[in-house]
């Protein structure tokens, strides 16, 4: 007779400090630095255990909480964490202190990095970069090759792409 995993046992394993992934002997090195491949210990999400994900610098960049996830070639390195239900993947890259979390998505060539913190619903994509104090929040999209920095805030059902720039001390939203 088999046991039957549900989500609630799921959520108690990981409060008991199960793992949700592990790192793997493949490694990436950069200025000095290793990034190690992840590989899913369990089903979680869309995450199924054995799948390879993307790198990390250490488990401090990747929570084992949530079905938050490190996917296909995308890196994550410094101090920067993805957190909560939040996906980075493709090739991009979050690093420095920077922060993802929420049900965000960076992905595409990406960057977030500095300060930045990319939550709730938003998605960052493309060759877009968030950096220094930045954030992008709500159902906000930044993508193409646009650029939002400063201490810049973007939120709401807004998309910011092409070559534009939101820096400095800007707030962009919408009405709602």
């Amino acid at each position: 007779m088999g046991f039957i995993i549900t989500p609630a046992i799921k959520l108690i394993f990981r409060k008991n400090n199960m793992k949700k992934y592990e790192l793997t002997n493949e490694v990436i090195h950069y200025n000095g630095g290793t990034l190690y491949r992840i590989k899913a210990l369990i089903d979680f999400g869309n995450v199924k255990a054995g799948d390879l994900g993307g790198y990390v610098q250490s488990e401090d960049n990747l929570s084992h909480e949530g079905n938050c996830w490190v996917g296909n070639d995308a890196w994550v390195y410094d101090d920067a964490q993805v957190l909560e239900d939040a996906k980075v993947f493709d090739c991009a890259k979050v690093f420095g202190d920077a922060k993802v979390f929420g049900c965000a998505k960076v992905f595409g060539d990406a960057k977030v990095f500095g300060c930045a913190k990319v939550f709730g619903d938003a998605k960052v994509f493309g060759c877009a970069m968030v950096f220094d104090n930045a954030w992008v929040f709500e159902t906000a999209e930044v993508f193409k090759n646009a650029k939002i920095f400063g201490n810049a805030e973007v939120l709401g059902r807004v998309r910011v792409f092409g070559d534009a720039e939101v820096c400095g001390q800007a707030t962009v939203s919408s009405n709602e």
